[in-house]
């Protein structure tokens, strides 16, 4: 099911609270999309809207750049209706239509999908994010969209890099940026900088019409929610220390790290030159 945009959309005037907390998220968000090339001109920008608060930030706020911008792009909301029972399919339409957003509503039943497939008991999130990837490629494919854009934030960025560490061996999380496997999509995430904090007061601000996931039950023990914990009482013992984890991945020294593929450490030799880098775990080694 698809709509197209109504004439105009109403541009409601922001009190003063939403209108900062906008502005501080608009910066953000500016920012990442001119520090990774998200956006070009001419580009059609498929929004992933769930329902969560994060997707309809993420929508709410391009809306805005949108008609900012010095450049040209267009957006379509796209929702997957998964066909969870008691999905509440009324709201996102609702919602879109009266905002005079385009909008795509694709109706796949993975509901049954995963619930036939995972035992009881067992986590569905990754079972059905590789359905819902899948299914989103298709449409992306199908609506001439350049980039798909999701609205992953900071902190799940860094729990997605913990996960990662703890659970796979791998030194990886989800960058701003994206190309899928097969190189015919572009993953976006314009809020990758962007608190979650940040954006559940938005939302709240906004009063966006939020719809909860159902699917997943409460499945206390995901692995994601553990970290979640883990790195709140980090953050709560030593304040900030969230932000460094974020920055360091901007912050990368492959030859003090091991993995050979990104140095070459067999044909490392001394040398006169000064272009070494820092010992500096020398200078701290009292402390250890």
């Amino acid at each position: 099911m698809s709509q197209s945009a109504s004439p105009s959309r109403a541009s409601l005037k922001l009190n003063e609270a939403t209108e900062q907390l906008q502005t501080k998220l608009l910066r953000l968000v500016g920012e990442t999309i001119a520090e990774y090339g998200l956006i070009e001109d001419g580009d059609k920008i498929m929004v992933c809207l769930s329902g969560g608060k994060d997707s309809y930030a993420l929508l709410d706020l391009l809306l805005v750049l949108q008609r900012r911008a010095p450049i040209h792009f267009d957006l379509i909301a796209v929702n997957l209706d998964q066909k969870q029972p008691g999905f509440p399919a009324h709201v996102l339409p609702d919602y879109l239509a009266k905002i005079g957003v385009p909008f795509h509503i694709e109706e796949r039943d993975t509901y049954s999908i995963v619930k036939r497939l995972v035992p009881e008991g067992q986590t569905t999130c990754s079972l059905c994010s590789r359905l819902r990837r899948g299914i989103l490629y298709r449409v992306a494919s199908e609506l001439g969209a350049t980039k798909i854009a999701l609205g992953h934030h900071r902190d799940d960025i860094v729990e997605t890099l913990f996960l990662n560490l703890f659970y796979t061996g791998k030194l990886k999380t989800m960058p701003p940026k994206l190309r899928s496997k097969n190189g015919k999509h572009v993953v976006i995430r314009p809020l990758a900088a962007a608190r979650e904090s940040d954006l559940a007061r938005y939302a709240e601000l906004r009063s966006f019409p939020i719809i909860p996931c159902d699917l997943c039950g409460s499945q206390e023990d995901l692995k994601r929610k553990q970290v979640k914990e883990f790195l709140r009482e980090w953050e709560d013992r030593s304040p900030g220390c969230t932000d460094s984890m974020f920055a360091a991945l901007s912050n990368v020294a492959p030859p003090l790290l091991l993995d050979r593929r990104l140095f070459d450490f067999e044909a490392l030799r001394a040398s006169d030159q000064a272009e070494g880098h820092d010992d500096a775990w020398l200078d701290h080694e009292g402390n250890a």
